[in-house]
């Protein structure tokens, strides 16, 4: 019997949006084609790639590392194996951080991501923002290399340095704002070997230790890159808010709060010089 869309549709085990997204993937078509096709012959070659990313899926493997992309606040970010993959309620950080920058009143405030991974965040505060000068993080050049080529792909302009945290910007001049989504997965965490969780670089998950150890690094080293009045905003876990406000509190920081996300979770926590 031939391979056509329709029986794709019917036989595959995945999901019935999962399988529609990889054969739109395979097949570069927007999902109204399949629908207006679904009797289509498809080529043995098409059906074999299908079936390969399907059984990838089948074994766990990511959606967003299957079609390497991820949307994130309205924009495409290509992904890869190497970075951690966007989620929406990072979108809080980017959203906090525009408003503070349109609210700040600075011609070109200075704005610094840490960990940048994709760069999703960095891009982000660049497009919505186009006045700051952003500069964006990693340890990892891999990372970068992505991050790089979604700044090139969507318009961004960031400033991309390769180094561990504030390492990476050694000589620079103060920043009016700090933003990071960093490792804050404890690493007793089962969650680790859950999921999507399995399959993202560990290094961009967990610090290793207790899940604040990235987080505290962090509020340490920012007094002395932050100008007077400089604000830092960090993610963290959902039962971290207590830990992260008190880090901040005792580094000298004012004005410190926690904000939720669209779960009710404190998902951000920041605090002003």
């Amino acid at each position: 019997m031939a391979d056509t869309v329709r029986r794709l549709l019917a036989s595959c085990r995945l999901p019935r949006l999962e399988t529609q997204m990889l054969l739109q993937h395979v097949l570069q078509v927007p999902r109204s084609w399949l629908i207006a096709h679904d009797t289509d012959v498809l080529e043995p070659g098409t059906v074999q790639r299908f079936q390969a990313l399907a059984d990838s899926r089948l074994a766990g493997q990511p959606m967003a590392y299957l079609l390497g992309e991820r949307e994130f606040m309205g924009h495409a970010f290509s992904v890869a194996p190497g970075v951690l993959i966007p989620r929406p309620e990072t979108e809080l950080l980017v959203e906090t951080a525009v408003q503070h920058i349109n609210q700040s009143g600075l011609a070109a405030p200075r704005v610094l991501d840490l960990g940048t991974g994709s760069g999703a965040v960095a891009i982000s505060i660049a497009l919505a923002c186009p006045q700051a000068q952003v500069f964006a993080t990693d340890i990892s050049p891999q990372a970068l290399a992505v991050a790089d080529g979604n700044a090139g792909k969507l318009g961004a302009r960031v400033e991309f340095s390769c180094g561990n945290w504030y390492d990476a910007i050694v000589g620079q001049p103060a920043f009016d704002i700090i933003v990071s989504n960093p490792p804050y997965i404890s690493a007793d965490d089962a969650h680790l070997g859950q999921g999507d969780l399995r399959f993202e670089p560990i290094g961009a998950l967990t610090d290793g230790a207790n899940g604040l150890h990235a987080l505290e690094t962090i509020v340490a080293g920012a007094p002395a890159r932050l100008a007077s009045g400089g604000v830092l905003w960090m993610e963290h876990g959902w039962d971290q808010a207590s830990a992260v406000r008190k880090m901040l509190q005792d580094t000298g920081f004012c004005r410190v709060s926690s904000l939720q996300d669209l779960a009710g979770i404190e998902r951000i926590t920041g605090g002003f010089l």
